[in-house]
């Protein structure tokens, strides 16, 4: 059982989440991919104890992460409830409900329905009285976004959630969903996407422009694009990759020789700053002032260790920035 410390916080930077008063390690840990059933409880407890001892106070779930789904919660809640017991008010719990969780017309989408009773399921398998941030997971055409922004707005004044977040919007909507938040007095705070050198998304659907321009944070996901950002693909496809091992979100057809030739590239940019190519696309997203933190995955402990370095890389000179966009997006 941990006992509180000051050290543990003074490597770590912390950002705000916009211009709220919440803030988040730089670097948090995503329990996406392997924190399932299929996961060593001791692994899951080692990663951790070692981020938490890099001063990464902030752990993201979801409903539906596992394998199976709800598995990441409960193994979670049981990590917290052993090992962190004492220290709730030192850590940032947050989960989402928004893709499918359980059969039938109530376990998906934006209902007022789906959203509480997911977050009910989700306390009790993370044994918390309260989440620090509720995510709705994906924008819904079919519901409308009053009765979405709503349950939003219920979790909070219940008390079983302190913030409000959301996934996955792009921005004409995420300008839509604030302003009805912010009638209802609703504390939105952060908004959860992917971004890497590979994935402009949010450049381009104007996510990125829209957060800062309403003061709201902005947490990414996938930074390292699946792990093509990262040495593990500079020679080929390893057999004991997440290609070869998993196949469900990142594929063969993905690594092209185009897209081989542009790892090769950016890591070579990476070595001249003193960086692995997976730290210097984590400093990428960082230089960034309107983004909060990144979130990383790991399947082990050392992962954790080389990705915090990212934080004290983030300055990049022009030639860098002009180079990476070079190569990532070739006109």
């Amino acid at each position: 059982m941990y006992e509180p410390r000051q050290e543990r916080y003074e490597t770590m930077v912390y950002r705000r989440c916009g211009n709220s008063g919440l803030k988040l390690p730089c670097v948090s840990l995503g329990l996406w991919h392997n924190f399932g059933d299929n996961a060593s409880m001791d692994d899951m407890k080692a990663m951790c104890r070692t981020a938490f001892d890099q001063g990464i106070t902030h752990f993201d779930l979801a409903n539906n992460y596992g394998p199976e789904p709800g598995s990441a919660e409960t193994n979670f809640g049981k990590i917290l409830h052993k090992d962190f017991h004492g220290l709730r008010d030192e850590l940032i719990v947050s989960t989402k409900a928004g893709y499918e969780m359980w059969p039938g017309p109530y376990g998906d989408f934006g209902s007022r329905k789906y959203l509480l009773a997911s977050l009910d399921q989700s306390l009790k398998r993370l044994q918390l009285d309260y989440v620090d941030i509720f995510y709705h997971h994906r924008m819904d055409r079919d519901t409308p976004l009053e009765e979405t922004m709503g349950a939003l707005a219920q979790a909070v004044r219940s008390g079983k959630a302190l913030y409000a977040g959301l996934s996955n919007y792009d921005g004409p909507t995420l300008r839509e969903a604030s302003a009805i938040l912010q009638d209802l007095r609703v504390p939105f705070v952060i908004n959860q996407n992917s971004y890497s050198i590979f994935n402009r998304t949010i450049e381009n659907n104007g996510l990125l422009e829209e957060a800062g321009k309403l003061g709201k944070g902005l947490i990414i996901f996938s930074p390292l694009s699946q792990g093509l950002l990262t040495d593990r693909y500079l020679n080929g496809i390893p057999e004991d990759s997440r290609i070869r091992t998993d196949g469900r979100f990142l594929k063969e057809n993905a690594l092209t020789e185009e897209r081989l030739s542009q790892i090769r590239a950016l890591n070579e940019i990476a070595l001249g700053r003193g960086q692995t190519l997976a730290q210097m696309a984590l400093s990428w997203v960082l230089r960034d002032s309107r983004v909060t933190s990144v979130l990383i995955g790991a399947s082990r402990p050392q992962q954790i260790l080389d990705n915090v370095k990212a934080i004290s890389g983030i300055q990049f000179t022009q030639d860098e920035l002009d180079s990476i966009q070079a190569i990532s997006c070739p006109q």
